[in-house]
């Protein structure tokens, strides 16, 4: 599975409905609005490279009031619950 972050700038009078807009579409799991530079935050979760693409360039960006995105593809994932299990080592639990 390959998972990118996918940062969103709206255009001006969208950022109201966008979000649900883009949590709707087909292939993001996450939608965050965020402060900084972007508006928002998506986390895209797809099998393959092509579908990664589709889903940035044609579900995303063409979204009415996306104005540009910015994509970065994970290399690999670190959680709480990965970092928890590690510490367990020699436990009871581990």
């Amino acid at each position: 599975m390959i998972t990118a972050v996918v940062l969103i700038t709206a255009e001006r009078g969208a950022l109201p409905k966008l979000g649900e807009t883009l949590a709707a579409v087909d292939g993001v799991s996450e939608v965050y609005s965020v402060t900084g530079d972007f508006d928002f935050v998506a986390m895209v979760r797809a099998r393959e490279h092509d579908e990664l693409a589709d889903i940035v360039t044609r579900r995303i960006a063409q979204v009415a009031g996306v104005a540009k995105t910015q994509t970065h593809v994970a290399f690999k994932a670190y959680s709480r619950h990965d970092l928890e299990s590690l510490f367990a080592i020699g436990t009871e639990e581990g």
